[in-house]
């Protein structure tokens, strides 16, 4: 059976924010577009990633106001890459080895073409997510 490339599972699907924008608008964005995650943008330049869980843990279970507490301020700072082409296996390693839950998937120019989460390899059929859960 053929190795599945991430660009076959990754969610083409990418929202992106600027880093001012307050916590309780980018939920709501979540939200109304069915999504997990935001990049975070500072001007033309990625510069984070924020999700909803990253709302929950890093904002409200801190007490913090979502109306009054920017996606800067609770982004995660480093944004791992993998190319569009890259194997479902080696994207699993590469969640793994880094204790990350989502990868943010490139054309050969390192433009941004998708996002890869645990959940889309979660989707694949028993036979190809036990493989990438093997390795």
């Amino acid at each position: 059976m053929a190795r599945t490339a991430v660009a076959d599972v990754m969610t083409r699907q990418i929202v992106y924010l600027p880093g001012g924008t307050m916590l309780d608008e980018a939920a709501q964005v979540m939200r109304d577009q069915e999504i997990g995650d935001v990049v975070v943008t500072d001007g033309p330049t990625l510069s984070g990633i924020v999700t909803d869980r990253d709302i929950v843990v890093r904002a409200v279970a801190a007490g913090l106001q979502a109306a009054a507490t920017t996606l800067a301020s609770i982004a995660s700072r480093e944004l791992i890459m993998i190319d569009q082409f890259a194997t479902v296996e080696e994207a699993v390693q590469a969640m793994r080895d880094r204790g990350i839950r989502r990868l943010l998937v490139c054309d050969a120019d390192r433009n941004l073409v998708g996002i890869l989460s645990l959940s889309d390899v979660a989707l694949l059929p028993t036979s190809e997510s036990g493989r990438a859960n093997a390795t």
